[in-house]
């Protein structure tokens, strides 16, 4: 293997979680330790006027939430972290289940007050299809929150997951004061809001020594002991094949905003998170050790800079050296193509790169020669596969307010569909534009940046859809037909998939039941 030492550097990974549940926050602390940021400014705090390093659409500051993938790139330990904070709120889902086929492992954030919420769940399951490692954070540990036992309890019944305790808290809330290192047998005390370099670490080889008691006190000395002897039998070493199969995920506890636990678990994460693995593709498995080239575009990003109207590409490198300046083959337009100012990012700021290899995500400039999905080579034809798009749930009819804008209009909806914020279709026999999303937030995103970035004025007009499906037939004129028939019901996608608008269940139903001929789909597979 030519680029094995590069490759075995590498640890790209996403962090996950509920709106709230402090993700954003994490993500920070990780940028402090790996000396990305010098300052870490809080997202919903009004005296910082900086708002987090991650968030960077004015609309993401307004709300305090993440919208949009940030990627940050940072070394620690001399390994080469790629980080994807991704969207927590479920309006953008789509975006983050996208995100989750450009990573090797995730982090779960949970918060020790709502323990397991919906959105966690739906991402869980999105971890599960493709047997994702994954690391979990409990973290809120500073404020009043459930039994930690019952808590472990929780999330092992409701995401199917075996977990593995790797430090464990003493109290919690106002009487926390601070994990013990089960791995490594050493204690961190905490002190609310102390700085990230403070070192407050004790190392307690054998927990019988009257040190603890000192430290904190004969009662959670005590607790600490039976609760550690309790775990040690039940749970004992962690084996870290376990953990790569998905099938066990260790767990840290702490608190993200005062610091504390993350480093525990960012030690933890670079000792056995894995490295870029091998991609299944149409043709033939890609293995990450091949000499040449390959990589797909999981995430576009309209106007990263609102003063230059571009759009940036994010590709993940599956395999071989990617080098500016050298052209590669684009397979779905069968061009070729060469990129002189590749990126790496740290959320808004960006440095042009010479050469990436497998694990990492390079922005590439995009004039709209790109859509999700597309896949990069030296030369092979070939799409990487397991790239979905969801039926989305929510319709809506595009109406222009400005027809002087017309023109800039649809170039908004064009290239902001084309970042997979949302899906357009278009109405058999005219011109009609159906938007369809996941949530309604996506809407007012839209609306918002559509005025902001292209100046065209729009509204919304809810349609009675309930589901988008996409259809398939052996036999061509029996699909024909059908579209001819429901011709109030039947649209096209962006490639031109005829797809059918159903208005509820049951007319689904029906018409699954009266067309054998027709196979309906709720996920289109990007390339099939």
């Amino acid at each position: 293997m030519k680029y094995e030492k590069e490759i075995n550097r590498r640890k790209t990974f996403a962090i996950i979680s509920h709106p709230d549940a402090g993700k954003t926050t994490l993500t920070e602390k990780l940028l402090l330790f790996g000396g990305a940021i010098q300052v870490a400014g809080a997202v919903k705090s009004n005296k910082i006027k900086k708002g987090a390093t991650s968030d960077f659409m004015e609309i993401e500051r307004q709300r305090g939430i993440s919208v949009a993938t940030s990627v940050m790139t940072f070394e620690y330990q001399n390994i080469l972290i790629n980080l994807l904070d991704t969207p927590g709120h479920k309006d953008f889902a789509e975006d983050t289940y996208r995100t989750l086929t450009a990573v090797d492992s995730v982090i779960l954030v949970i918060d020790s007050v709502n323990g397991v919420e919906a959105q966690t769940r739906r991402l869980m399951e999105v971890c599960r299809m493709r047997d994702t490692p994954v690391i979990v954070f409990i973290n809120k540990m500073d404020r009043d929150g459930k039994n930690r036992f019952d808590l472990l309890e929780e999330i092992e019944k409701e995401l199917g997951i075996s977990l593995h305790p790797m430090t464990w808290p003493i109290n919690s809330g106002k009487e926390f004061k601070g994990v013990y290192n089960l791995d490594n047998k050493s204690l961190r005390l905490f002190t609310a809001s102390t700085k990230a370099e403070e070192e407050d670490v004790i190392a307690i080889t054998d927990l019988a020594d009257p040190v603890l008691d000192a430290k904190v006190g004969v009662r959670d000395a005590n607790q600490l002991r039976e609760d550690v002897e309790l775990i040690d039998g039940v749970y004992g070493d962690l084996n870290p094949a376990d953990y790569l199969s998905g099938s066990i995920a260790p767990v840290f506890f702490g608190s993200a905003v005062n610091n504390f636990g993350v480093k525990e678990m960012l030690d933890t994460f670079i000792r056995i998170a894995p490295v870029p693995r091998s991609r299944e593709t149409t043709t033939r498995t890609i293995e990450v050790g091949e000499e040449k080239f390959s990589g797909f575009i999981f995430k576009i990003h309209a106007n990263l800079d609102p003063k230059h109207r571009d759009r940036i590409a994010f590709m993940r490198v599956c395999s071989g050296k990617f080098e500016r300046n050298k052209y590669y083959h684009h397979v779905r337009l069968d061009k070729d193509m060469r990129f002189s100012n590749p990126y790496s990012f740290m959320a808004r700021s960006k440095e042009v790169v010479e050469d990436a290899y497998a694990g990492d995500v390079v922005g590439l400039f995009d004039t709209g020669n790109f859509k999700i999905g597309d896949t990069m080579t030296e030369g092979e034809n070939y799409y990487f596969s397991g790239i979905p798009t969801f039926s989305p749930e929510i319709f809506k009819e595009l109406v222009n307010k400005d027809p002087m804008k017309t023109k800039q209009l649809e170039k908004g909806i064009s290239q902001l569909t084309d970042e997979g914020v949302a899906q357009l279709f278009t109405q058999h026999g005219g011109n009609k534009k159906i938007i369809g999303c996941v949530g309604e937030l996506q809407f007012e995103v839209i609306q918002y940046r559509l005025l902001q970035e292209y100046g065209a004025a729009c509204e919304f007009r809810t349609l009675p859809f309930y589901k988008a499906c996409w259809l398939t037939s052996k036999d061509p004129k029996k699909l024909e037909d059908f579209l001819r028939f429901k011709q109030q019901n039947a649209a096209e996608d962006k490639d031109g998939q005829p797809v059918y608008l159903a208005q509820s269940e049951w007319f689904l139903n029906t018409e699954i039941t009266n067309n054998p001929d027709i196979v309906f789909h709720f996920t289109s597979e990007v390339h099939k």
